[in-house]
């Protein structure tokens, strides 16, 4: 069995197939979060998920330039050009970059989100500075500049950010990029931090354990594996390196059943297909006698 394992761990990367999978979440979720974020300040409750509300003066034209760019990211751009001429500060620059990037247009959406945070942080708001420089290294790391993600992402956590969610998430995507720019020893510095800021991320632990399967921290990797199976029992990408995993440390059984479980919840992408790729390279299971 060994003899093809090697193919098997080099033909797919399980991290890129979770990012994907959260990129898409993030459309689906878009709407929401910026309703969320357009509550206005003198009426907003005490929030515990580290978002700023957008205060009154900014919420109705801020919401009405996220809903053109969700509508149509080219009727987004517009609003928000003409929004910022006629004062819309940072939020009508923060409203420019997400129209890009949901246009895919990476470059001028890093731009924009690197010009409203230097303005937010012109204007004090350093926290919604970090916000929108974290947003521009996720641009970055769309456009496949990572280096410059990398130096986004450091520039979010310098402005110092609050513990909690969002500093958990930031770490987690400066780790995604030090992954990717083959920095394994600082990117686990940063996963470390993530799963304590952001524990109920299954994303963190199954990056997590593929970096420790990777660097041979096979003990590591099982536990890690086992917190993102427990967070996200559906998810073919967590199923698929919890197989990869399993037949590493000598747990056939395991293994197949892993593999047959990213099958079944995702037939058709690339997961699925591995999972599929992987058991048909195991030798045929013997019956019991």
């Amino acid at each position: 069995m060994l003899l093809f394992l090697p193919i098997l761990l080099q033909a797919y990367d399980p991290e890129i197939e979770a990012v994907m999978n959260r990129s898409r979440k993030e459309k689906q979720e878009e709407r929401a979060a910026a309703a969320a974020a357009a509550t206005p300040a003198a009426a907003a409750p005490a929030r515990t998920d580290g978002k700023i509300p957008v205060p009154a003066k900014f919420a109705a034209p801020f919401q009405a330039c996220l809903d053109q760019a969700i509508e149509s990211p080219d009727a987004g751009i517009a609003f928000a050009q003409k929004w910022r001429i006629d004062g819309g500060g940072f939020y009508a620059r923060h409203c420019m970059g997400f129209a890009y990037a949901r246009a895919e247009r990476w470059t001028p959406a890093i731009v924009a989100f690197e010009q409203a945070a230097e303005e937010a942080e012109r204007s004090g708001e350093m926290v919604e500075a970090a916000r929108l420089w974290a947003q521009a290294g996720n641009a970055a790391m769309a456009s496949g500049d990572l280096p410059k993600a990398r130096g986004d992402f450091d520039a979010a956590l310098a402005r110092g950010l609050p513990d909690g969610l969002e500093k958990g998430e930031v770490h987690l995507d400066r780790a995604r990029a030090l992954v990717a720019l083959n920095e394994p020893d600082a990117a686990r510095d940063s996963l470390d931090i993530a799963l304590v800021q952001a524990p109920k991320d299954p994303l963190g632990w199954l990056l997590s354990a593929t970096l420790a399967r990777r660097s041979g921290e096979m003990s590591l990797a099982q536990a890690h594996i086992a917190r993102a199976v427990q967070l996200s029992p559906d998810d073919a990408s967590v199923a698929l390196e919890e197989g990869n995993i399993a037949v590493l440390t000598d747990h056939e059984d395991i293994a197949r059943a892993a593999w047959a479980r990213a099958m079944r919840l995702a037939p058709d992408a690339p997961s699925g297909k591995a999972a599929a790729d992987n058991l048909s390279r195991l030798p045929v299971a013997q019956p019991a006698r």
